[in-house]
């Protein structure tokens, strides 16, 4: 499938029409009173819609439904995401009944709007179907945007740089997709390199077993004990050809969670849903497909980001519950609950992200089940020990349609982490995911700006969803991205 661009000037009679927005309230289809409109411009009141190399006629009259595809009304959607999900069930539609030419026409359109309009269409080209034995034939889907000429320069910009962002979207849906039968540490590291192979500012530190045990990094090999396939952890270091004067002495740090499958360890999770524990990873696939994103954008400022990457299995040489490590910043840590692995593996990361050097560091993780009992399966949970970093990712999410909602670090909880024989354990009592976000502060570099993503609601539905089908969503690499070009031009994003 491919998504082009073209201009209002280029439509003609033959011309698909099948979608006009205008600025202020979504519009879906083409209405009689834009028909009007566009019938003094000469287009006439025929849309022709091309359906499997067959053409079928379709006139819009007064008669006539005034939309080619509807939403759902979803209480407190804002104008943007309103018309992503309305993009996205258009494009669902035109897929359905087999169009392969059409033009989506819009007029009088913010930039921001626009972005919405790209999103949505892409999202609903994206599927799945590495592992279908008969995989359908693919049709040749030729769908364009249509623009005005005075808004071509500024738009065919947003259009660009949305597809870049899009791309990298689905790097991590296919990522968080693949089971974990076929995505080991090791698979994961050579997709990685293939991702970056080709560009020059971007260098891989990959770190393996031995090289773990001779630095320290106990976390992953703590975890990793049990797993046939040996953990694994990546640096990616992002240093662009220019960076901003706002940037300058800002490096952020992106650290992912990646636990290729989950078993729970010793601590055996219940089989009924295990199967989506392929899913434990996405923190890993989401930093993934944001430093493609911010590589391909060319985005001003530098970036280091840190995968953890290793099974969790209950094998002969598995972690116990009772067993204690110590980590890479000397404290030492009873595993009380293996299945509570991934701030395990994170301590690792966190310390690597500040040996980096990184001045802001988010890590994002499919932590805590107690975080989807708390705020749902739409809402990402956010915390951290700086306001302004807190407030960004609030803000760049909200462009994206992406929602966080952020929670306490409370003190008062801090003591339920404490050991009668080593200086931590793994789990706490009650609020399991402010605990959960607790453990890992005990982790970061002193005096710097943290935020820690709790994506294990967001990153994966089972059931169609916004727009999303089934499966990984990429969820945060669009936030993250827009978290790095606010950092790249915010004069006022260094330390505080």
């Amino acid at each position: 499938m491919a998504l082009g661009l073209t201009t209002t000037a280029s439509i003609t009679k033959k011309t698909s029409v099948a979608f006009f927005i205008k600025e202020g309230k979504p519009q879906f289809g083409v209405k009689s009173k834009e028909l009007s409109s566009l019938t003094q411009k000469g287009l006439g009141q025929l849309v022709k819609l091309e359906a499997k190399g067959s053409s079928t006629a379709t006139f819009l009259g007064e008669d006539s439904p005034s939309a080619v595809a509807q939403i759902k009304a979803i209480p407190g959607l804002d104008e943007s995401e309103e018309i992503r999900m309305a993009a996205y069930n258009l494009g669902l539609e035109l897929k359905k009944q087999g169009l392969i030419k059409t033009v989506i026409l819009v007029s009088d359109i913010s930039s921001s709007n626009f972005t919405a309009v790209v999103e949505g269409l892409l999202f609903a080209q994206y599927s799945f179907d590495t592992h279908k034995s008969a995989k359908s034939k693919a049709l040749p889907i030729q769908w364009k945007v249509a623009i005005s000429e005075t808004a071509k320069k500024e738009l065919t910009a947003v259009f660009k740089s949305t597809s870049k962002i899009i791309a990298g979207v689905e790097t991590t849906r296919d990522l968080v997709n693949e089971p974990g039968g076929s995505l080991t540490p090791q698979i994961f590291v050579k997709r990685i390199q293939q991702t970056f192979k080709d560009d020059s500012r971007i260098t891989l530190k990959v770190r393996n077993k031995a090289q773990l045990e001779k630095e320290g990094f106990n976390g992953l090999l703590t975890v990793g004990r049990g797993g046939i396939n040996p953990p694994v952890m990546v640096t990616i270091n992002y240093k662009p050809k220019k960076v901003s004067p706002a940037a300058k002495g800002t490096k952020l740090g992106l650290v992912g969670k990646g636990v290729t499958f989950d078993t729970g360890g010793i601590s055996l999770k219940p089989p009924g849903t295990m199967w989506e524990m392929r899913m434990d990873m996405g923190g890993a696939g989401t930093v993934i497909g944001a430093m493609q994103a911010i590589a391909d954008l060319d985005l001003p400022i530098p970036v280091v980001a840190v995968v953890c990457l290793t099974e969790n299995r209950p094998g002969v040489d598995a972690v116990l519950p009772g067993d204690i490590f110590t980590a890479k910043n000397g404290k030492t840590i009873q595993v009380e609950n293996t299945d509570a692995e991934g701030r395990l593996i994170l301590t690792d990361g966190l310390a690597e992200a500040g040996l980096q050097k990184a001045t802001h560091i988010i890590d994002l993780a499919t932590l805590t089940g107690a975080i989807i009992r708390a705020i749902g399966m739409s809402i990402t949970g956010l915390f951290s020990n700086n306001e302004e970093l807190a407030d960004k990712i609030t803000q760049a999410g909200a462009k994206s349609g992406e929602k966080f909602w952020r929670l306490p670090l409370d003190m008062e909880y801090r003591a339920s982490l404490d050991d009668k024989v080593a200086d931590m354990k793994n789990i706490g009592g009650d609020a399991g995911s402010i605990t959960a976000g607790l453990f890992l502060q005990e982790f970061v570099p002193e005096n710097t700006p943290w935020a820690h993503l709790d994506i294990a609601g967001t990153a994966f539905t089972t059931k169609p969803w916004k727009y999303y089908n089934w499966g990984a969503t990429g969820w945060g690499v669009r936030s993250l991205v827009n978290l790095t070009e606010e950092l790249a031009r915010d004069k006022n994003s260094k330390n505080k």
